[in-house]
């Protein structure tokens, strides 16, 4: 029996691997849906992630034999980025990293584009439900999309019994 773990680390991430977190991003999304436009470059989109993502987010990777194959950027009740690298896709590891967010909002909206069928079907079965469809005038990409929402549901208490004196 081998002793090589299938399930990956989860580690907050830092400055440093803001360029493999946008590396990631940008081979998931570009083998998933090739038809969109590539409007940035390498070095722009790690700035983003640099500048903007990093200071405003918590963001976490999966890392797996010492390599980062999954990234998530969170916070003040979006997710911003959810990207994990197409050979790693399937096993979980997206499950993980939105688990880890569940766990800190009490809600979650999203973007995703509306042709990204994998994408819907992955938050759907984690019970974000869709809101609201656009026509992609207000992205960059020029493509429509869908705004998810998930809320966590309330815990029950057990109701108080009347004391039998």
């Amino acid at each position: 029996m081998n002793d090589i773990s299938i399930e990956p680390d989860i580690v907050a991430l830092a400055a440093d691997h803001m360029q493999a977190a946008a590396g990631i991003r940008r081979v998931s999304l570009w083998q998933r849906l090739p038809w969109l436009p590539d409007l940035h470059t390498p070095a722009e989109e790690e700035q983003y992630w640099r500048m903007h993502l990093l200071p405003n987010c918590t963001i976490l990777g999966a890392a797996m034999a010492n390599r980062l194959v999954g990234v998530i950027a969170y916070g003040d009740s979006w997710i911003e980025r959810l990207y994990i690298l197409p050979g790693f896709q399937g096993m979980g590891i997206g499950s993980l990293l939105l688990g880890r967010a569940k766990e800190e909002m009490y809600e979650i909206r999203l973007w995703t584009f509306r042709r990204n069928i994998g994408a819907r079907a992955f938050y759907e079965k984690h019970g974000f439900t869709a809101e609201e469809e656009t026509d992609g005038a207000d992205n960059e990409e020029r493509e429509p999309d869908v705004l998810y929402h998930w809320r966590r549901r309330p815990t029950l208490t057990p109701a108080l019994q009347p004391s039998s004196n």
